[in-house]
């Protein structure tokens, strides 16, 4: 009835999914006050549910969730779900203290600089074919280490963190790539996918370079904007922390943690950018495009050399399970 999305059952008066349950939940429990940065009509399903949170908790009150329903029905929860703790440290939404706690729990999270993966990135504007796969490879355990990290990652269920990383590593992999400002020219990402001695039609080569260009354009456009490192952190962030992931145990929590970084970023972006007020929308606005790069295309141009057709998921299984033991099949960095 808000969104659109599946019905988890009848909650506070309406049938609603899980996510704008627990969204409304919040902001009645914490008494939370939102501002529409466009003209109060925002379009609210499953697609931008979580751009514009005034209009979302309008879009619940209309379609007939009662705040009385949630005073009625709160209770004392004696189980710590994952980030519970922030939620406990006042209000996230608001003050300095915020910013200062969640946005460096997202940077102290990192696992490397960004100089040190991407010097070579810096060095050269083409790289060689096996420099190529080494820094994708290096980005990509870079992202997983990174969720790792995050303190209250690891409190998730390991199926959770794995469905979380599956649906999204795509994701992580361009916003890292354009981090560290990686060199994308055709000639050496066509070699890096071994096209040249495939037997792939002509035309699916041609549909392979759209693909390629797709990619390229995306992480030119985030390089356009000079995203800053907690700006990284924040984008990373909402693009793990999907409630969109299939077979989560629990959606709550990861939408909640999803809000939270979207917060995070308004609010550092207001605070160190004050003379560009479009900076926020257009840095949340990259976020739906970065789901158009194809994942199979990543996997055939960056992957393929170094694990054959062994799936992207089964590496990240194996390096949420594997601790800091897991290695790759190439030097690994000193």
């Amino acid at each position: 009835m808000v969104c659109g999305d599946k019905s988890s059952g009848k909650h506070y008066g309406q049938f609603t999914c899980e996510g704008c349950k627990s969204f409304f939940k919040r902001s009645v429990r914490r008494n939370l006050s939102y501002t529409c940065r466009s003209n109060r009509e925002c379009p609210i399903d499953q697609h931008h549910r979580n751009q514009c949170q005034y209009c979302r908790l309008k879009k619940c009150l209309k379609v007939g969730m009662r705040r009385e329903a949630v005073q009625r029905g709160r209770m004392a929860h004696t189980q710590t779900s994952p980030g519970q703790y922030l939620l406990n440290n006042g209000d996230p939404y608001n003050g300095h203290s915020y910013l200062t706690g969640f946005i460096s729990l997202l940077l102290r999270a990192e696992p490397y600089p960004t100089s040190r993966y991407g010097a070579q990135c810096l060095q050269s504007n083409i790289m060689g074919i096996e420099n190529i796969c080494e820094l994708a490879a290096r980005l990509l355990f870079s992202a997983i280490e990174w969720a790792k990290n995050i303190p209250f990652f690891p409190d998730f269920q390991l199926s959770d963190q794995v469905s979380l990383l599956r649906m999204t590593w795509s994701e992580l992999f361009v916003l890292n790539a354009a981090q560290c400002s990686m060199p994308l020219h055709v000639a050496p990402l066509l070699a890096a996918a071994g096209l040249h001695a495939s037997p792939m039609s002509a035309d699916r080569v041609v549909a392979f370079m759209d693909h390629i260009r797709v990619f390229q354009e995306q992480v030119e456009k985030l390089k356009a904007l000079h995203v800053d490192s907690a700006e990284y952190s924040c984008l990373k962030a909402i693009a793990l922390f999907t409630p969109d992931a299939v077979g989560l145990s629990d959606l709550g929590p990861v939408e909640s943690i999803q809000e939270k970084s979207q917060c995070a970023l308004e609010e550092y972006v207001r605070n160190q950018y004050p003379n560009q007020p479009s900076r926020f929308g257009r840095l949340l606005l990259r976020m739906p495009s970065l789901r158009i790069v194809s994942a199979p295309v990543i996997e055939q141009l960056f992957f393929v050399r170094l694990v054959g057709k062994t799936p992207i998921e089964t590496l990240i299984r194996d390096m949420l399970l594997s601790g800091s033991s897991f290695n790759w099949p190439y030097i690994p960095m000193q």
